[in-house]
This record gives structure tokens, C-alpha cells and sequence, in this order.
């Protein structure tokens, strides 16, 4: 694995572990690893694991290290002062779910260091997407998704592309559609927003898109602007016609 890389700090090895699991699911290029609990199993944390986190994450572009509480940050801190250059890791007061997830879908779109630092501060600002993302869950009942959706044709006006798009597939925009959907365009030239129900969002935010709150049957609008906007429109059309590969 190559990039930024992701260390979850934890006093719980469970919960490590399971922020790192739906990291992962969302950015699976990214190596995000855990360090949670101590070494026997019991709640606290161990600055050796989180140390060899910090190793095992870091490919060379750098990591960001997110904790679930204060005595963790402590540990975190004092791990990245033993690196031999500790200007290579930076912890992070961000959430520590929202901002996991924030700062894996940047990693995996290239993003340096400092850009998936700033995803992860970025999730405090949209405390709404809890409530969001739990209610589009549920209504996933683990039957066969839906198979893609209908679009009406991308159009262009003043270096700009625009493109409606119904959701088919089951759960539209949740947690997994909007992160895929915001790797499908974070290398191109291309302010994106995605519109629904009155309500605009920021393409390349996984948890501006979560806000939205958009279902299966409902109609979003894409629309984009820069040198590099039919582009971002086409492959946001193209992976809502694949059912967002569910």
C-alpha cells in the first residue's frame, strides 16, 4: 500500500478494530491500522502497539493518528516524539469514527498528508450525518440491491456539465455509494455538487453527500464546473448506472 496512512488509537481493541474494519471497507488501498486495548486484552493503551502502528501505516508519505479519548492522545503524542523523525505522523482531535472514514476515503484519493488531516477535522463540522447514515442503513435488509440507476443525458453550458440521476440502487446514497462516488472523481480538475430535495452538497465530501439523505427512487442533480466537469459528471453517471458496484 502506498499514501497517507491511518492509525486508530483506542482503549478498546474491539473498537479499534471495528473503526478500522469500516475504514478499510470504504478505502481499501489505504493501510489504516489499529491500536487498541492493551497488550492482554484489558482496557487502556499500549504505546508499543501504538508505536508499531505507526511503523506498519506509514509508506512513506506520512500518517494521521485518530484516539477515542484523552489518555490516548497522551500515548499517540508520545509515540510520534520517539520517531526518528516525528514530523512524519500528526494526531488528530477529530471524531474518531466520522473522521476515520473522512480522512481514508482522502487517502485513498491521493490526498497528501495535510489534506487528509483537514478531511478528518472537516467531519465535526457535519454532525447531521449520523443521523443520516443510520437511517439510510436501515433500510438495507440484506436483500439483492437494485441494478444502477436512470440518468437523464449529461449536459454542458459555460464549461460546465449537468446530469440528473435517479437512485436504483437499494440503499442511494449511504455511507459506501458516497464514499465510492467521491473517489470516483478526487483526481479530477472539477468542482463538483450533488443537489437533492433543496439541500446541495459537496461531491468530494463523503459526509456532505451522506447529508442528503438520498434514497432509492429519489432524483439527485450533478452538476460541475472547471476543466475537467463532463468528465467528473460521466463517472458519477457511470458508477450510479453500475448500482455504485453494490
Amino acid at each position: 500500500m502506498s499514501g497517507v496512512g491511518l492509525v486508530i488509537v483506542s482503549h478498546s481493541g474491539k473498537l479499534a478494530d471495528g473503526v478500522v474494519e469500516v475504514a478499510a471497507q470504504m478505502a481499501p488501498d489505504v493501510a489504516v491500522r489499529a491500536a487498541g486495548g492493551l497488550p492482554g486484552g484489558e482496557i487502556g493503551t499500549d504505546y508499543e502497539s501504538v508505536l508499531a502502528a505507526l511503523e506498519q501505516a506509514d509508506s512513506g508519505a506520512g500518517v494521521v493518528v485518530l484516539y477515542d479519548l484523552g489518555s490516548a492522545q497522551m500515548t499517540a503524542e508520545m509515540a510520534v516524539e520517539t520517531l526518528a523523525d516525528p514530523d512524519t505522523a500528526v494526531v488528530l482531535d477529530a471524531p474518531l469514527v466520522e473522521g476515520a472514514i473522512a480522512a481514508a476515503v482522502a487517502a485513498q484519493g491521493g490526498s497528501d498528508r495535510s489534506a487528509v488531516a483537514e478531511a478528518a477535522r472537516s467531519a465535526a463540522r457535519h454532525p447531521e450525518v449520523a443521523d443520516t447514515a443510520d437511517a439510510a442503513e436501515s433500510t438495507d435488509t440484506g436483500t439483492e440491491e437494485g441494478t444502477a440507476a436512470a440518468a437523464a443525458p449529461a449536459g454542458t453550458s459555460g464549461g460546465g456539465a449537468r446530469a440528473e440521476i435517479t437512485l436504483e440502487n437499494e440503499v442511494g446514497l449511504h455511507a459506501r455509494p458516497a464514499a465510492l462516488l467521491t473517489r470516483s472523481i478526487a483526481d479530477l480538475d472539477a468542482d463538483v455538487r450533488i443537489s437533492h430535495g433543496g439541500t446541495e452538497a459537496d461531491g468530494k465530501s463523503v459526509f456532505s453527500l451522506m447529508s442528503l439523505a438520498a434514497r432509492k427512487g429519489d432524483t439527485i442533480v450533478v452538476s460541475a464546473s472547471g476543466p475537467q466537469a463532463e468528465e467528473a459528471v460521466q463517472r458519477i453517471t457511470e458508477l450510479a448506472g453500475r448500482g455504485f458496484d453494490e
